[in-house]
């Protein structure tokens, strides 16, 4: 082995018998370029260590070698193999605390490992290891990762969604800043992916909300993965309420200027949407397939002409005591009958509408809803709605104590300027912050009783 190589080493075993981990993760983010230029001998080294004592010397290896070609330059599974494994057993059997000391070296090493997987085209050999993955960096169940965006993508290429409802289903309250390195771009992919996960489990409550986050972040600039999110937020919506709804007033004026025109056609199929016109929609549909089918959003696109269908048909119910299925079909425009009755029966199936279909003669007969409110299942469901609005009211107090006890929001209600905080340096907080942006807006705030109301 080269000497600077053996010096590498050397500092690996010596600064982790002394516990040295701050100083370790510093000398091991320079030996990059010394690790790179020794790649032939990389095995020796991981040979030469201890996968408890030395995790953070291990980690900065196979971070490399997950960047480097293989040796004869095969680019299939065979080829990775051994390096698939030797992540696989570095990521179980590693030592959590060190790892988490260079938490933004051990998450480029997932996002590598998921590039690979994404390549090779194996993304469901990554997943499980993701999630373990995750749950050795995170200092509690709420923190958000940027491996959590690559977990997403690989359960999407893979379509096993379950695995990532684990952390999705979780409200995030922390980022973890990954020592500085957290990239927002991980931030609006999670959002972006986890609402693609929940569009294809048909939640479109929970897809509207992450699309919402992903297009209201905090932005000097209109992202691709903004725009993506608010094409998908535009159908999700007409799909969930039957109208586009406004984005909230705290988005960035950069979004609401730029990002409209740049989806024109989805403004358009919006518009024609609200006519209630099947007809209109479809048109549509045909005039911009081929864009919609590019921004692989033609099944999405479908469905809103569906729920269109759907929409009418329970329009007919406030009206309608009983109908025929041809006048069914022809007033909602459906090709016939037959198309009419399976939209009514995936209804009553769907619990949508309430009604029952005469075979003999054709006849729809509509009903009021049977729900009286007053089952033990609907008690169930009300006692649960009730604790997740305690829950959340709870973590807003939580948060809004944090604010106000940082030295940041002290200096502002004592009317000192922002150099002043500069000189004071960064509080430390749980509260969301990504790269500076600030989720909590402080409002009528009374400095005398410490108290303020977080919007």
């Amino acid at each position: 082995m080269a000497s600077a190589l053996e010096q590498f080493v050397n500092n690996v075993r010596t600064l982790s018998k002394q516990g040295n981990f701050r100083e370790l993760s510093e000398i091991i983010t320079k030996s990059t370029d010394v690790l790179i230029k020794n790649g032939q001998h990389l095995d020796n080294v991981l040979e030469t260590l201890d996968l408890q004592e030395h995790s953070l010397g291990i980690l900065a290896v196979l971070c490399v070698k997950c960047s480097l070609p293989t040796p004869n330059g095969a680019n299939n599974v065979d080829a990775y193999k051994p390096l698939f494994n030797q992540v696989q057993e570095f990521i179980i059997g590693c030592n959590g605390e060190q790892v988490r000391i260079a938490s933004d070296i051990y998450a480029e090493l997932c996002h590598l490992f998921t590039q690979t997987l994404v390549e090779l085209k194996i993304p469901l050999r990554g997943i499980e290891l993701l999630r373990r993955a995750i749950r050795k960096i995170q200092l509690f169940d709420s923190q958000l990762t940027s491996i959590h965006a690559d977990l997403c993508q690989l359960c999407l290429l893979s379509k096993c969604f379950k695995p990532a409802l684990e952390f999705l289903d979780i409200d995030v309250t922390g980022i973890s800043q990954e020592e500085g390195q957290f990239d927002s771009k991980y931030f609006l992919l999670y959002y972006y992916y986890g609402g693609m996960i929940y569009t294809a489990l048909k939640n479109y409550d929970r897809a509207l909300y992450f699309f919402e986050v992903c297009v209201t972040t905090p932005a000097m600039a209109v992202s691709y993965i903004m725009l993506e999110a608010y094409k998908k937020y535009i159908l999700v919506s007409l799909i969930l309420h039957g109208k586009v709804l406004n984005l909230p007033r705290y988005t960035s004026q950069v979004v609401n200027r730029y990002i409209k025109p740049l989806s024109q056609q989805y403004q358009e199929l919006a518009t024609a949407y609200q006519m209630n016109s099947c007809e209109e929609v479809q048109n549509i549909i045909t005039k911009y397939q081929q864009l919609f089918t590019r921004d692989h959003n033609m099944g999405l696109v479908k469905q809103v002409l569906s729920y269109l269908y759907k929409k009418n048909i329970q329009r007919l119910t406030k009206t309608f005591l009983t109908l025929s299925l041809s006048d069914v079909a022809s007033r909602v425009q459906l090709s016939g009958p037959a198309n009419a009755e399976k939209y009514i029966l995936n209804m009553i199936e769907d619990g949508e509408i309430f009604a029952t279909i005469n075979q003999k003669d054709g006849m729809v007969v509509f009903h009021d809803d049977p729900e009286k409110y007053n089952s033990p299942q609907m008690l169930a469901k009300l006692e649960k709605e009730m604790a997740t609005c305690m829950e959340l009211d709870k973590r807003v107090l939580e948060m809004e104590e944090e604010v106000v006890l940082t030295p940041q929001y002290v200096r502002k209600a004592c009317g000192q300027n922002d150099q002043d905080d500069q000189t004071a340096g960064p509080a430390t907080t749980n509260v969301i912050n990504v790269q500076g942006w600030s989720t909590q807006r402080v409002h009528r705030c009374n400095f005398q009783n410490m108290r303020c109301t977080v919007i």
